[in-house]
């Protein structure tokens, strides 16, 4: 089965809610498990717990099937999201464009040419979409 990965903020800014919203187009047009990862960051500790994420979610889009909601600490996000897309074998990561400027300037201290998708793909096999949020 494909498995749908994405990242979104929480509480829920617009452009998580765009992002969240194409990875929902994408889950249901594949028949895809989709994963609701939220990285809580340890320096921050805001005690975002599954529950509350689902909730902001589903009162949000509605229930969603074939879904499963994962709140991970962590130092740092981008790793803490690598960790989880490798964890959960995804097919798919739907990044949100705010999020895939952060991955870009986390590779750039590894590479001289941080291509998200081809370094996920070549890492972790799997396809990246960037969604943008209407401004």
């Amino acid at each position: 089965m494909t498995r749908v990965v994405v990242p979104v903020r929480y509480p829920l800014t617009k452009h998580s809610r765009a992002t969240l919203s194409e990875a929902i187009r994408i889950a249901e047009e594949r028949s895809a498990e989709l994963t609701v990862l939220h990285v809580d960051l340890y320096q921050e500790n805001n005690g975002v717990t599954r529950a509350g994420l689902k909730r902001a979610v589903e009162s949000t889009l509605g229930p969603l099937d074939r879904t499963r909601y994962v709140v991970r600490r962590g130092f740092l996000v981008e790793e803490t999201i690598l960790e989880e897309v490798a964890a959960d074998d995804a097919d798919i990561v739907v990044l949100g464009a705010k999020q895939a400027g952060r991955w870009r300037r986390m590779l750039r201290r590894f590479l001289d040419d941080p291509d998200i998708e081809t370094y996920l793909r070549e890492k972790l096999e799997c396809t990246v979409i960037t969604v943008r949020a209407d401004e």
